[in-house]
């Protein structure tokens, strides 16, 4: 049975604890027992056997708890003082009786995953369940059968409800925290209604969806391909992806977005990708990689969680021993049993992956790809930020300051110009393409297309060699330069691209690159932050210096090429410290993998996605102060997280020890610490989710796809 990689509950990484049960006849991976409980309870068919077996436990278990707290009840409060011996031993045997179907109820669970545990060479946190309840049962039927003593069923009891329990909270918790990444983790599962070539409405998973198939969307539900409206009117919200939350208007011929959510009007939309292909299922692959990345503070505590147990078996044995030396059997079993049941390395372990899904799924609902819980610990201690100039700061209204040609038609000329323009997503191309398409209607599609990072692109158009770039990629090519061109007095704060064929340079064309909106003020605030901030562009020293003082950016440097935009970059952070890159170009991959943090936006190149550790939506380089906060708000939840852990450990045990707690509150207070670190994240994030966010939160959650709809 081969079961998805992440939790089908919280959507966690299940690890190596995880376990596998089949609801509905599919298989689904649990990151623990608390999680495979409470997706039984919520998610499977009450007539399922599995399901149906979950809440006859639970229920079969609280029942016969009760009436053995009922019993000891009775006992603790004198009841039973001066009563017949006999009627002693069969209220004793009674509670033997309901505690034998109990362990075997409540701690079955709880003995596969230590069994699990220890097969795998380790001991885990169940170890430390089943060690307590099993002594205190034990202990309890050796009185029994002795024939006098203390009794501890309803301890054994307790213990195991109270984990049970906190195991559900913990799980329930953990599933709020990641709540929004449910429909990006489940892209290519969801399903959408296909209309057949008979007019007949099926239910098929997204992922399975081909080109040219066409689906219905109702009001409210989410669109799970990328496609082109059919029929009927509506607005769909995009947030996910753009980090916009305002709808778009959409009607027939007008394109739609897999993840984005349809509004009031039903649709028609015909695909055009396949549904496994969309960037929306792209980016729940990345996400999911991300949760399964550990930050270094992640992974210090799990270290610090797999010593823990052993010593707490320790220190249960040895305040066993003491306390067994100093006032008997009875003083040593609930001394020691306190100590196991207090021992809380759920806390340790939830403390930094629950604030860091918490973190990675606030970005993702605003559209915003972080690659692991170690991005946002880098994005915290950022001390500078470097940006590409061109397509990241600039280029929001790029026009044609000068147009000079050596005398070639300007028609073919206009028409070359904007077939390389297409194949080129570098913004300059595109301010090519917006000029030269203004006059071309068709431009005819470039063969052999092939970029040259940093320098321009060539291809064959109307079966000519072209090539559109800057002058040293003409000159690398060895084309001539006309006289007419090399001397023409181009604008020394505009960027120049040059377009030639047959060896020979055919115009030369210079574009006013203005800041994009909103630029500025994104300088400004990283700069309110502490952060540094610092232009690495390729273009020539008089636009780059033009562009610094228009945004308010200090340092500058100009006329670099790829290589030379990492040398910078790498000097820049000896003196300032860790430093993180935005870029959208092709020429910028290598720099943003040489930095701290790579940061691409949405429509940057597949080279700068793929190499960038944080993927801000298009034009969405507002959200980028916002993150940062972000990052910083998940760092001190952690820091807080893991304070409250290894503090509530270090009193706790340290009370238990001294003899001060009984197992049953011991009990309780382990479970309400796992319990209070996933209420801190809880808080943390809503707190996060307020402060300082560029617009308003989504209105609400898509409607659930309505399977009892479909014909």
């Amino acid at each position: 049975m081969n079961a998805p990689a992440a939790c089908s509950h919280c959507h966690l990484p299940v690890g190596r604890q995880g376990l596998t049960r089949e609801v509905g006849g599919e298989a689904h991976a649990f990151c623990c027992y608390g999680c495979c409980l409470a997706h039984q309870l919520h998610h499977g068919e009450r007539e399922e056997p599995e399901a149906a077996a979950f809440l006859v436990r639970l229920g079969v278990g609280a029942f016969l708890a009760m009436f053995i707290m009922l019993f000891s009840l009775l006992d603790y409060s004198g009841g039973l003082d001066g009563a017949e011996p006999a009627l002693v031993r069969l209220i004793g045997w009674l509670g033997a009786l309901l505690a034998t179907p109990l362990l075997l109820i409540l701690g079955q669970p709880f003995a596969a995953g230590a069994w699990a545990a220890l097969r795998d060479r380790r001991l885990g946190a169940d170890a430390l369940v089943v060690i307590g309840a099993a002594a205190a049962y034990g202990y309890s039927l050796w009185q029994l059968l002795g024939g006098g003593g203390a009794l501890y069923f309803d301890t054994a009891a307790m213990v195991l409800m109270l984990f049970t329990l906190g195991r559900y909270l913990e799980a329930q918790g953990r599933v709020r925290a990641a709540r929004s990444l449910a429909p990006m983790l489940a892209a290519g599962r969801a399903p959408v209604r296909v209309l057949g070539a008979d007019g007949i409405e099926r239910l098929h998973p997204a992922g399975e969806v081909r080109i040219g198939e066409l689906l219905r969307v109702l009001p409210g539900e989410r669109i799970g391909v990328d496609g082109v409206v059919v029929e009927g009117r509506s607005a769909c919200e995009e947030s996910v992806l753009t980090g916009q939350f305002l709808p778009c208007a959409k009607g027939p011929g007008a394109p739609v977005r897999a993840g984005s959510v349809n509004g009031h009007g039903l649709l028609v939309v015909r695909a055009t990708a396949d549904g496994a292909a969309t960037q929306w299922a792209r980016s729940g692959r990345l996400v999911r990689e991300a949760l399964a990345q550990k930050s270094v503070l992640g992974e210090a505590a799990d270290r610090a969680a797999a010593l823990f147990i052993p010593l707490v078996l320790l220190l249960a044995a040895a305040t066993a021993w003491y306390w067994g030396a100093r006032a008997g059997a009875d003083a040593a079993l609930l001394a020691g049993l306190a100590v196991l049941v207090v021992a809380c390395p759920c806390a340790l372990g939830l403390a930094a992956p629950l604030a860091t899904v918490l973190g990675i799924a606030e970005a993702a609902q605003r559209g915003i790809l972080v690659r692991g819980g170690a991005v946002l610990e880098r994005l915290a201690r950022l001390r500078g930020i470097a940006f590409d100039k061109t397509g990241t700061l600039t280029g929001g209204a790029a026009r044609v300051q000068l147009l000079r040609t050596d005398g070639s038609p300007l028609r073919p000329l206009l028409r070359r110009a904007a077939a390389l323009g297409a194949a080129s997503d570098h913004p300059l191309a595109r301010a090519v393409l917006a000029c030269a398409g203004a006059r071309v209607r068709r431009p005819p599609a470039a063969a052999a297309v092939r970029a040259h990072p940093g320098a321009g692109v060539s291809g064959v158009v109307d079966g000519v060699r072209c090539a559109l770039g800057s002058r040293a990629f003409m000159a690398r090519l060895g084309w001539e330069l006309p006289a007419a061109l090399a001397g023409a007095p181009l604008p020394r704060d505009g960027a120049v691209v040059y377009l030639g064929w047959h060896g020979r340079v055919r115009a030369v064309a210079a574009f006013a690159d203005e800041p994009l909106a909103g630029a500025a003020q994104v300088v400004d605030a990283l700069r309110r932050q502490g952060i540094a901030c610092r232009l690495l562009s390729g273009d020539g020293e008089a636009a780059v210096a033009r562009a610094a003082r228009a945004l308010g950016v200090e340092g500058w440097q100009a006329a670099l090429l790829p290589a030379g935009k990492v040398a910078a970059l790498r000097a820049w952070r000896a003196r300032t410290g860790p430093v993180a890159m935005v870029g959208d170009g092709l020429n910028d991959g290598p720099v943003l993998a040489a930095a701290d943090v790579g940061v691409a936006v949405g429509g940057a190149a597949d080279l700068a996605r793929e190499s960038a550790d944080l993927v801000l939506p298009r034009d969405g380089l507002a959200w980028l102060p916002w993150t940062l906060a972000l990052a910083r708000a998940v760092r001190r939840s952690v820091r807080a997280n893991l304070a409250w852990a290894f503090g509530y450990n270090a009193v706790a045990l340290a009370l238990a020890a001294a003899g001060l707690l009984q197992p049953v509150l011991a009990a309780a207070l382990m479970a309400g610490s796992s319990v209070l670190v996933v209420a801190r994240s809880l808080r943390a994030q809503r707190r996060v989710a307020v402060d300082g966010v560029p617009g308003p939160r989504p209105a609400q959650a898509p409607v659930p796809l309505r399977a009892e709809a479909a014909r």
